[in-house]
C-alpha cells in the first residue's frame, strides 16, 4: 500500500497534508485536485495547484463559523455603509482558524496552523500566542503578529515616491 492510499484511509491532520504537498508527484497532485474539486486541474502550474489544494483542505477542515470574525465584519460593513469609507482594520490581528502561517528564519521554514480554539499548532505542540512561537524560533522576544507579518512594522520606510522638487 502506498502513502497516497494510506493518507485517504487514515486521514492525517490538515497541517501534515499541506506540509506533504511539495513531496507529492505531479500525478498525485492532479489526482488530489480531482478528488477535492471534482474536476481536472485547470492549469499545470504546481505552485498554483498546491496553494488552491491547501486552501481547499483547510476550508473542508475548518468550516466552523468564527464568531469574532463575523462580528468584526459586521462592524466594518456598518462603518462602510454609514461613512462610505473603509476605515483602518481592527487592531485584532488574529487569523481565522485553519490559516497556515509560514515564516523563513535563518534558512529554516517554519509553519504554524491556527486552530479552531484560537491556539497555534507549531511542530505538533500547542501555543496560546504567536509571540511565544516567535521567541521559540528566534530565542529573543518578538511581537508574534509582527514576526509572522500579520501587522506592519511601526517604522515606516522612507520613500521619495510622490515627492516634488
Amino acid at each position: 500500500m502506498n502513502a497516497t492510499t494510506n493518507r485517504y484511509t487514515t486521514p492525517a491532520s490538515v497541517t501534515a497534508q499541506i506540509a506533504g504537498l511539495p513531496d507529492l508527484q505531479m500525478a498525485e497532485i492532479r489526482s488530489l485536485w480531482k478528488e477535492l474539486f471534482r474536476s481536472d486541474t485547470p492549469i499545470y502550474n504546481r505552485q498554483y495547484l498546491e496553494r488552491r489544494i491547501a486552501y481547499r483542505l483547510q476550508e473542508i477542515e475548518f468550516r466552523k463559523v468564527d464568531r469574532n470574525l463575523m462580528d468584526r465584519n459586521a462592524r466594518r460593513i456598518k462603518t462602510i455603509i454609514e461613512t462610505g469609507q473603509n476605515k483602518k482594520r481592527d487592531r485584532d490581528h488574529r487569523p481565522v482558524a485553519g490559516t497556515m502561517l509560514t515564516r523563513e528564519y535563518k534558512g529554516i521554514i517554519h509553519r504554524i496552523v491556527v486552530t479552531p480554539d484560537g491556539h497555534y499548532d507549531f511542530q505538533g505542540r500547542m501555543y496560546p500566542s504567536l509571540s511565544m512561537i516567535a521567541r521559540e524560533i528566534t530565542g529573543t522576544r518578538w511581537s508574534g503578529p509582527l514576526f509572522f507579518g500579520l501587522k506592519p512594522s511601526a517604522t515606516k520606510p522612507t520613500s521619495k515616491k510622490g515627492v516634488r522638487r
